[in-house]
């Protein structure tokens, strides 16, 4: 599998749009995902404790609210940053920007106190790119551990198949060794 099949992205979204926050349904998906996954990996001849899969469950489901809820409180938190440090900036740039128009201080000054205000903006408006880009790259992660989880559902099933097929096969050559030895006892006899 190379790194094309691994950035498919199972629910259909073009990469441009990778920077928004999951849906709720894709969140849901994830955590069934994630359920599956861990029953396979706890799964045993009698099956896997209904408490251990519980536990698993209410983990991964309070996992997925937690980062929903995050998600929502980061996106808030920059947005109003970033409104606060533009209005804080414009009124910087007023504040000096008349000062220097009345003469009572220094153009230097002003300039310096006015590209501070902008510097600071800049740097806000950084923050707002960066955690967009750092969103792309947390969805391209659970794309990848979707990818895989689903590349091993198949490798599971296949192996599955390939058993069954296998015990069926051993059942039948059994079947024969047993008949053929009935009919030589009988014959002896």
């Amino acid at each position: 599998m190379n790194d094309d099949d691994l950035l498919q992205d199972p629910f259909g979204l073009p990469p441009e749009q990778w920077d928004r926050n999951p849906t709720a349904e894709e969140r849901a998906d994830f955590v069934v995902r994630r359920l599956a996954q861990f029953i396979r990996d706890g799964r045993t001849i009698d099956g896997m404790p209904f408490q251990q899969w519980r536990d698993m469950a209410e983990t991964e489901i309070a996992n997925a609210v937690a980062g929903a809820e995050e998600a929502i409180r980061d996106d808030d938190a920059v947005g109003r940053r970033l409104l606060f440090v533009f209005a804080a900036a414009l009124v910087t740039v007023g504040f000096w920007g008349t000062l220097a128009a009345y003469d009572r201080v220094p153009y230097l000054l002003a300039a310096l106190f006015s590209g501070a205000a902008g510097v600071v903006l800049l740097a806000a408006a950084a923050e707002w790119r960066f955690r967009k880009l750092w969103k792309r790259h947390r969805r391209r992660e659970r794309v990848r551990t979707l990818a895989s989880v689903e590349d091993l559902n198949r490798k599971i099933r296949r192996m599955e198949r390939e058993l069954k097929d296998e015990a069926r096969g051993l059942e039948k050559a059994l079947k024969a060794v047993s008949r053929s030895r009935r009919r030589e006892g009988e014959r002896r006899h």
